[in-house]
């Protein structure tokens, strides 16, 4: 990339604090919006005003003894997390349509992630799923002749096809649609509505369905289009429930200042607070109009809007294995999350909204949201009108998954936006895993059957005596495990290749298929060559192992290992060292078949040899690729 955005990401052992808020405290409605009491002894509100003709409902509530007990001290609050546990999230994906690159990306980041934190002994519980309610799959549904449950199980499906042909090591799959994700949502509602902070309202305003949102005019585009979706809002007025955002503006405002590093990247942080210092506005947290979903336990005619719902997501996942979910439980079994990590089209829905619902509900605050950017290709927004969409099923198959989770993770710095071009993509995957690694290996491999009948002369160690390649390597291990930790993905990726480049040196001035002929000392030095350079891909396969799983794989089992040896390696293997004399190398085999491309046409697009060209279907609306859901 021509510039790199350098940040360093600390994961605190401290979570932010509960916030808690007195019954009494103020909140800013808005002037269209009319206030009535709301008597919380009955589980249904009802309204003791009848004289007013469009009551809302302000509820409040006679036992306020975690309301009461308000507390702006973020440090003296805070709760210590488990010093071995990781919890990591993506998006809960919509199911309104099957996964694409955008959602694709999350994931493979969020799964390097999680190998990576695996790897220096940390529990991870890695938390992906879909978001199955709203009015957009209802009309997905529709359009396709189906039921919503039925739309959802196929897309859902889908989802988890493709990130096992991804090798995505996910520990908890949450759909919105599992009752015991329903009970959890039902009883953070009542919490919130215990505290005052929900209330009932008419509302009228530009709704985009796509975002599923209400939308501001002065955010709107030409013709009150969505500057996401550019589809004109549509003007609609129903009866909703609102949450009362607008109390916890100076909590926020707050927590962003004495907490830098709760959102990532810094510009996303500026994003956020500058959102927040335009003044934040409650937001509707129900649809009179939309059927299909959770309703609302005080007023089934509504459902809960799909954000109220699907945040929920992270904390029900918890409690999958429990018969009797409650919210507790789900809570003492792994939140707060580490990390959520998600596309920056939703970072105001998580770092707005779902902090000050947490403070509402009296529940600790995730400790970083990081926000990732769009992918374009060739340069363009994707859009299935113009026949440039990035299908990554296709990739895939077509590629393999090492290719594809390494050239993202190599070629985007994470949080920037990227650009997919074929023609790199496959010149990248070539040079980096086919000739760097793949090739290193191969040789080194061939020398030493030739040579040493596959047989190590030495231990590595012994072997690296009064050299300075072992320095070399060891200094990129370090390195890229600092840039694995502050999640500089893309830089890790390089440290760890630059490993391979060493290797190449170190074998091409050494030339040990020179020295072999030389024999005597001469023999013996080539002999420590090899050892040397099979150390170096021994690391190797350790340290990019989050990033292309199955390739490192096929590395150690080329180093004469079981694959019970790959799975239960740590980081600390990375340490110089783990190859002993007389250990049997595997014969040469290579681990990445180069990619060999031909052009179709004169000015025709590059595609593998020995491939079909994939047809591509007319459909409409250029978009980047961005992650839409939870």
């Amino acid at each position: 990339m021509a510039s790199r955005v350098q940040h360093s990401l600390q994961f605190q052992r401290t979570t932010f604090a509960s916030f808690f808020f007195s019954s009494s405290s103020s909140s800013s409605f808005p002037k269209s919006i009319n206030k009535t009491q709301i008597n919380l002894r009955s589980k249904w509100c009802s309204s003791s005003a009848s004289r007013r003709s469009r009551a809302a409902l302000y509820c409040s509530s006679s036992s306020s003894s975690s309301s009461s007990s308000s507390s702006t001290d973020l440090n003296s609050a805070a709760v210590t997390t488990k010093d071995d546990q990781f919890v990591l999230t993506t998006p809960l994906y919509y199911v309104n349509a099957p996964p694409h690159m955008g959602s694709a990306y999350s994931t493979i980041a969020a799964d390097a992630i999680a190998r990576y934190q695996r790897l220096i002994g940390k529990k991870v519980i890695f938390i992906t799923g879909t978001d199955e309610h709203g009015e957009k799959i209802a009309t997905a549904a529709a359009a396709c002749g189906s039921t919503p449950s039925d739309h959802c199980d196929t897309i859902s499906q889908s989802y988890r096809a493709l990130w096992k042909d991804l090798d995505i090591s996910y520990d908890k799959f949450i759909r919105t649609t599992d009752p015991k994700h329903e009970a959890i949502v039902e009883e953070f509602y009542s919490k919130v509505l215990a505290n005052g902070d929900i209330y009932q309202a008419d509302y009228e305003g530009l709704y985009c369905v796509n975002c599923e949102e209400y939308k501001d005019e002065k955010e709107l585009l030409e013709n009150n289009c969505c500057p996401m979706h550019l589809k004109p809002c549509v003007s609609r007025k129903e009866d909703n429930y609102f949450f009362a955002l607008s109390k916890y503006q100076k909590k926020l405002e707050d927590i962003l200042e004495n907490n830098p590093d709760f959102v990532q990247p810094l510009y996303r942080l500026n994003e956020v607070q500058n959102w927040i210092k335009t003044g934040l506005k409650d937001f509707s947290i129900s649809r009179a109009s939309v059927d299909w979903g959770i309703r609302v336990p005080n007023d089934p005619k509504q459902t809960i809007y799909v954000w109220f719902d699907a945040l929920l997501g992270y904390i029900s996942a918890l409690s999958q294995d429990q018969e009797q979910p409650s919210l507790q439980t789900a809570i003492s079994s792994g939140w707060p999350a580490s990390l959520h990590l998600i596309g920056k089209d939703i970072l105001r829905f998580h770092a707005v909204y779902w902090p000050a619902m947490l403070m509402s509900a009296g529940l600790s605050l995730p400790n970083t949201v990081f926000g990732h950017g769009f992918l374009t290709k060739d340069g363009m927004k994707m859009g299935k009108s113009l026949g440039n969409t990035l299908e990554p099923n296709e990739l895939v198959h077509r590629f393999g998954p090492d290719a594809v989770r390494y050239f993202f993770l190599r070629e985007v710095e994470f949080g920037n936006d990227g650009d997919y071009s074929e023609e790199r993509f496959i010149n990248i995957v070539n040079a980096h895993l086919a000739n760097t690694i793949g090739n290193l290996l191969n040789r080194t491999l061939g020398l030493l059957k030739k040579n040493c009948q596959s047989t190590l002369v030495a231990d590595s160690s012994d072997a690296a005596e009064g050299t300075e390649f072992k320095n070399t390597v060891e200094k990129l291990v370090e390195k890229s495990k600092v840039q694995y930790a502050s999640l500089q993905l893309s830089s890790a990726c390089e440290s760890v290749m630059e490993i391979g480049n060493a290797g190449n040196l170190y074998i091409d001035a050494r030339a040990p298929w020179s020295l072999f002929k030389e024999g005597g000392a001469s023999f013996n030095s080539a002999a420590k060559d090899l050892v040397l350079i099979l150390e170096a891909m021994r690391i190797i396969a350790v340290a990019l192992s989050p990033v292309t799983p199955n390739l490192c794989l096929k590395i150690y089992r080329q180093l004469g290992y079981t694959d019970e040896h790959f799975h239960v390696a740590t980081w600390s293997d990375t340490k110089w060292g783990g190859l002993k004399a007389g250990q049997v190398m595997a014969p040469p085999n290579p681990i990445f078949t180069r990619i060999e491309t031909v052009t179709e046409a004169e000015g025709g697009p590059i595609v593998p040899a020995m491939e079909k060209k994939v047809s591509k279907k007319k459909d409409k609306s250029p978009q980047s690729q961005s992650t839409i859901g939870a």
